[in-house]
């Protein structure tokens, strides 16, 4: 296990806004209480919480990768009718306490979703 720093900083916070993700048109999330975490040089993520998503549209896929900051990480697919998107959602079931807000929660791979904010005010 690592730790975030100055070499390879992560930070999370909650979204001022609302984030909806859609699949094939079809609305997979929507949510008031995104968290926005921003990991080094990499892209920032919106991480959703499960009870603002369709888990319905959502089968375990059974990929697990490692991150050493963050800890293991479990993969979905997304379907929607007969539309497939193999490990489109990911989850840190147990994550290391240094990002322990992302428990329960889920990303999604902005290239296999539409993912629209509307910040707050």
């Amino acid at each position: 296990m690592k730790q975030p720093d100055t070499a390879h900083p992560i930070e999370i916070s909650p979204f001022g806004g609302r984030v909806r993700i859609l699949f094939e048109g079809a609305t997979i999330a929507d949510s008031s209480h995104a968290l926005r975490l921003e990991e080094a040089d990499y892209a920032a993520v919106f991480y959703i919480p499960r009870g603002d998503v369709h888990m319905d549209a959502l089968t375990h896929s059974g990929r697990i990768t490692h991150c050493p900051y963050k800890g293991d990480a479990s993969y979905f697919t997304l379907v929607a009718g007969d539309v497939r998107a193999r490990d489109a959602v990911w989850s840190y079931e147990h994550p290391y306490p240094a990002v322990a807000e992302i428990a329960g929660y889920l990303a999604f791979y902005p290239d296999k979703v539409d993912i629209e904010t509307v910040p707050f005010g």
